[in-house]
Parts: structure tokens; sequence; C-alpha cells
């Protein structure tokens, strides 16, 4: 079907708009924007840049994507942006391109809700069917992994990664990597434990989260400290049925720009 676009928009020559695209009054898409099928833009939106947003993504008015980093280093750096498809980016979302520094690409995966005034800066990545809520900031370099969920207010460092199916309490200020499976708060955030509730309307078994339970025993809850490295090689002779304690264990040994996040009783990894 041919793409409906308002008389009051302006869409520049050379974007690419796909079948059954749907653009608002008084949008603005940019030369280098690909839009792909079923793409509903409502209103006041402007597209800027190497953009492409995948198929069935709908995106509220007020909204600005692809706009140049807000980072004084590099002034003049063209980057990317890259959205997947069935996303919902609600009322003034700002999505900033990549840098050369961070692989020159923004990415945000597959069905991820992006709720009002959320700000995702130059080169983050996250992954599918994450939600953030209303004013969360997320800091250049960010990643995020699949469902993950950040509760409104929250403000993440740059450089932080939050790992798979992990849930951030709202109001959260984060400046450490926090593992995959966790439940995250504070003003200067730590672990409170598994993110029991989430991982159970992901369609985790409760014997597949009794595995977890135990490994996240054997990292944080021992009374005497010992060296990251061991409570990993405790944790790694555990059952592992499902392959979760595994991810646990590469994700906190993959290198970091920041510390690992641990309970505000324990001393950090």
């Amino acid at each position: 079907m041919t793409p409906r676009v308002h008389p009051s928009s302006v869409v520049e020559p050379g974007a690419r708009i796909g079948d059954n695209v749907t653009i608002g009054p008084f949008c603005h898409i940019g030369a280098k924007v690909g839009l792909g099928r079923d793409v509903e833009i409502v209103s006041h939106v402007a597209i800027s840049g190497d953009v492409h947003i995948g198929a069935g993504t709908k995106i509220y008015p007020f909204a600005a994507i692809g706009a140049p980093a807000q980072d004084l280093k590099s002034v003049g750096e063209e980057g990317r942006v890259v959205i997947g498809v069935g996303c919902v980016i609600r009322e003034g979302v700002t999505i900033n391109a990549g840098t050369k520094a961070g692989g020159a690409v923004t990415t945000v995966g597959d069905r991820c809700a992006l709720l009002a005034y959320s700000h995702i800066a130059h080169d983050c990545r996250l992954g599918d069917r994450v939600i953030l809520a209303n004013n969360v900031a997320l800091g250049g370099h960010v990643q995020l992994g699949d469902q993950v969920v950040i509760g409104g207010g929250s403000a993440l460092h740059q450089h932080v990664r939050i790992g798979a199916h992990s849930f951030v309490a709202g109001l959260s200020g984060v400046e450490a990597d926090a593992p995959p499976f966790m439940l995250i708060g504070g003003n200067r955030a730590h672990l409170f434990g598994l993110n029991i509730v989430g991982l159970g309307r992901c369609g985790f078994s409760p014997e597949r989260i009794a595995r977890l339970k135990r490994a996240y025993r054997a990292l944080y809850s021992r009374h005497v400290p010992t060296p990251l490295d061991e409570r990993l090689e405790l944790a790694r002779q555990l059952p592992d049925d499902d392959g979760d304690i595994a991810r646990l264990i590469v994700f906190l040994r993959e290198p970091s720009d920041r510390p690992a996040m641990a309970p505000r009783a324990s001393r950090r990894p």
C-alpha cells in the first residue's frame, strides 16, 4: 500500500519509505532515513541523519531520533541509529546517533517500549523487548540485555551494562554493571536479589529459578568475603541445565569500564 504523508510534513528526497507507512502532521524525515513497512509516525516527529526504523514501529509526538551525539569530543561525526521491529516510542523520546569511539551506531532491539521522555545516548545497545519507563536517562555506551526493565526516573552512568531479564527499580542511580536475572535499585544502585517476579513472567520454571537462587547464594551470600574468582568457581560447579549460570559467569568475567554491582551488605566483587 502506498505510504500516507500529511501535506504539512517534510520528507526529504532520498528517504526510503516502506509500504503502508503513515506520517502524520508536522514531521520532518531526513534524506538518509529508512522507514520499514507499517511504521506509523503520529505527528511532530523529527528523524534526521542515518536512521533505520523497523517494520511496525509506532512513534508518538515530539520524539527526536538520529540527532548527533551529545558528546563534545564527537562534534562533526556522523553515526547511525538502528531500531528494530514492532517498537513503541512514546512522546518526547530522544535517541542520539553513534560515534566512532563506540562503533558509530546506536541500536534498539525488536519490540522495545520507550516511554515518554526517555533518553538513549550515543552508542547504546538495547536488546529485544526492553522497557524504559518515563524519564529514564541512559548515558553513552550503555548496554541492556534482552527483556531488561528500567523503572521511571532512573539514570544509568555511561558504559554501564545490565544483563538480560534484570529489573531496575524507579528513581535508581546506576553506576555499576549488574549481571543477568537481577533485581536492582537504590540511589546508588545495588543488588536486592533475583528478579523473581520478572523471571516467572518470562516463563522461567520454578526449577530453573531455584538453580539461579543457588548460584546467587554462591556468588553473594557467603559470610566471609572471598575473591571473585573463587565465588565464580563455586557457581560454576552447580547444576546448570539451562545455561543460565554460565551466562552469569561470562558476564562477570567480561572486561568492563564499570565495576560490578553487589548487594549492599557485601563487598564489591
